[in-house]
C-alpha cells in the first residue's frame, strides 16, 4: 500500500509539469495558433526559475520570474506569426532551438548547483489520512494549483462568452473580425498566457521535480506536451488526465527498478516516449475524428481584410 500511495503521489508530481505545458498550449490552439516551441520556452523559464529560487529562496518569485520570462518570448513569437504571418511551424521550431541554446548558455554558472531544503507541504488535516494522504494530500502547492488551472479553462472555453470568442477566433478567424472582435490581439494574449503555463511548467522542473539545473532539464517534455492537446483533443480535463497518465508511465520505470525488474534502463527511460509514439499513432488513424475536434484555423496565417 505505501509503494502504492508512493507510486500515486509521484505521478501527480511528473504529470504536472507536462498538464501545465499541455493547457498552456491548447489554449493557444484554441485561438488557431500551432506553438511547437513549448520545449524552448520551457527550458528558458526553467533557468529562469532555478536562478530566482537560488537568489532569493522564494518558489514564488521563481514562478513568477519563469512565468514572465516564457511569456515574453511568446509574446515574441506571436509578434511573428501573427503579425509578420510567419510560417507557424518553422518559427516554433525556431523558438525551441533558440531556447535550448540560450538556457544553455545563462545556465553556466548554476550548473551543480542545488536549491536549498525547504519544508514539506502538508494539506492541514488530511494529510495523515492512510494512505490517501501520502498520495494526495503532501504536495507542492503548484501541483494544486495546475488543477485548479485545468477546472477554470474548462468553465472559461465552454461557459464564459470570452471563451466562446476565443473559439470562434481558432474556429473562424474572418467571422470573428467581421463582428468586430480584434482577432490579431486576442490570439497574442492567448500566445502570452499559453506561454506563461509553459514558463510556470518550466519552474516547475527545475525548482520543484528536480531542485537543480541542467542543460536540456525538459527532456523533450515540451513535444510530449504539444502531442497532448491533440490525444485530449483540444479539452482541458483530457490534457490532466493525459499529463498524469504519462507521468504514470515516467515513474512506472523507477518503480519496476526498485523492484528489481531485469529489463534495460535505456529501455525503461524510453517508455514515456514510446506512449507518447503509440498514442499519436492510434489518434491518426481516424483523420475524421482529428478533424471534427481540430480548431478549423490551426496554423494558418490571418489576414484583416483579405
Amino acid at each position: 500500500m505505501d509503494s502504492t500511495a508512493l507510486l500515486i503521489a509521484a505521478t501527480l508530481v511528473a504529470g504536472t509539469p507536462l498538464a501545465l505545458a499541455g493547457l498552456g498550449l491548447l489554449v493557444n490552439e484554441r485561438a488557431g495558433v500551432l506553438n511547437l516551441g513549448a520545449d524552448g520556452l520551457m527550458l528558458v523559464a526553467a533557468v529562469a526559475g532555478f536562478a530566482t529560487a537560488y537568489a532569493t529562496g522564494s518558489d514564488t518569485l521563481a514562478f513568477v520570474a519563469a512565468a514572465a520570462a516564457a511569456a515574453g518570448l511568446a509574446v515574441g513569437f506571436g509578434w511573428l506569426v501573427i503579425w509578420l504571418n510567419t510560417n507557424q511551424y518553422a518559427t516554433g521550431l525556431a523558438l525551441s532551438l533558440f531556447g535550448y541554446g540560450f538556457s544553455a548558455f545563462v545556465g553556466v554558472p548554476f550548473v551543480g548547483r542545488k536549491l536549498a531544503e525547504r519544508t514539506p507541504f502538508e494539506v492541514p488535516g488530511l494529510a495523515q489520512i492512510p494512505f490517501v494522504g501520502p498520495a494526495l494530500f503532501r504536495q507542492h502547492p503548484m501541483v494544486y494549483l495546475t488543477i485548479a488551472i485545468a477546472l477554470a479553462l474548462v468553465w472559461f472555453l465552454y461557459r464564459s462568452r470570452a471563451g466562446l470568442v476565443l473559439r470562434a477566433i481558432g474556429e473562424n478567424p474572418d467571422s470573428a473580425h467581421a463582428l468586430g472582435y480584434k482577432v490579431r490581439w486576442l490570439r497574442l494574449a492567448a500566445v502570452a498566457f499559453g506561454g506563461a503555463l509553459c514558463g510556470l511548467a518550466g519552474a516547475f522542473l527545475s525548482v520543484v521535480y528536480a531542485p537543480l539545473w541542467v542543460e536540456g532539464i525538459t527532456a523533450g517534455r515540451g513535444w510530449i506536451a504539444l502531442a497532448l492537446t491533440t490525444f485530449a483533443t483540444w479539452r482541458p480535463l483530457r490534457v490532466l488526465l493525459g499529463a498524469y497518465l504519462f507521468g504514470g508511465v515516467t515513474m512506472l520505470q523507477f518503480q519496476l527498478q526498485g523492484e528489481g525488474v531485469q529489463v534495460a534502463s535505456e529501455l525503461l527511460a524510453a517508455l514515456p516516449y514510446l506512449a507518447t509514439i503509440v498514442v499519436l499513432a492510434l489518434i491518426s488513424r481516424n483523420a475524421a475524428f482529428i478533424r471534427v475536434n481540430m480548431p478549423a484555423s490551426l496554423g494558418k496565417p490571418f489576414h484583416p481584410g483579405s
